[in-house]
């Protein structure tokens, strides 16, 4: 059975054409938090292709990206070669022998939650310095109410052809236990924006979702099809409401 943690690994090129960028303020707010700079050491858990890698290698600190996905570890390799102050590893955040070697931050963009809490707080913990930050961010969508009868139309094509044996889990992690690892000073920031989509756009879209990579036919095409037709008969296009969510914490 393949690792459901490397589904993304499957469509390394699609995933990185059609997931967003998180926005330039909470970069900002993050790096203003954690005083990232040229002395700083980072880890990324999971950069997927790096959509969220950029803005903080360009603080000049020594990056370090630990990526479980062969092909997503090799497309980041090549996107960011001309950064000296990039590494990617491919290799088990749960497992990886990280030696001595201890972060000033350690950063998920919607890749901590496919870990065991326990294992995912308690690396965290270990690998910071004291006073080193932990940065979770995710950006949840919303666009049921920018379209009602749109989303009642897509509604019906998710009943009638969405049939998966890939469904999405997170092991019941809760951002906010930060605090029973020993963690401080939790608290929740967010940044606001809005993305538009084609019919065509949108399929592609939802076709880099963990439960969606796994569709087969003949449910595959009927379920991708049926969500075309409907964004089609219903002005052309999906609004999608973002929220990006930074959730910080530090190690005393």
């Amino acid at each position: 059975m393949q690792d459901e943690r490397k589904v993304f690994d499957r469509i390394p090129e699609q995933f990185d054409r059609m997931r967003w960028r998180y926005t330039p303020e909470m970069f900002a707010a993050l790096i203003d938090y954690a005083q990232v700079d040229e002395k700083s050491r980072v880890l990324e858990i999971g950069p997927g292709t790096g959509q969220a890698t950029e803005p903080l290698l360009k603080t000049g600190c020594r990056y370090l990206a630990i990526e479980l996905g062969e092909h997503l570890a090799d497309f980041c390799a090549k996107k960011f070669a001309n950064y000296p102050n990039f590494t990617v590893v491919n290799a088990d955040f749960e497992t990886y022998d990280f030696g001595d070697e201890k972060f000033d931050l350690v950063f998920s963009a919607a890749t901590i939650q496919w870990i065991p809490e326990e294992m995912a707080f308690g690396r965290s913990f270990e690998l910071l310095k004291s006073g080193g930050v932990l940065a979770m961010a995710s950006s949840p969508s919303e666009w049921r109410s920018t379209n009602p009868a749109l989303a009642d139309a897509l509604d019906r094509v998710y009943d009638r052809h969405f049939v998966t044996e890939t469904p999405y889990t997170h092991h019941g992690f809760r951002y906010e236990n930060a605090a029973n690892y020993g963690f401080a000073d939790y608290h929740v920031l967010e940044f606001k924006s809005v993305r538009e989509f084609d019919a065509d756009g949108y399929v592609e879209y939802i076709g880099t979702h963990a439960d969606h990579i796994g569709l087969v036919e003949p449910h595959r095409s009927a379920f991708f099809g049926g969500i075309r037709d409907a964004i089609e008969q219903h002005g052309g296009k999906l609004v999608m409401n973002l929220t990006d969510y930074l959730r910080l914490t530090r190690k005393p």
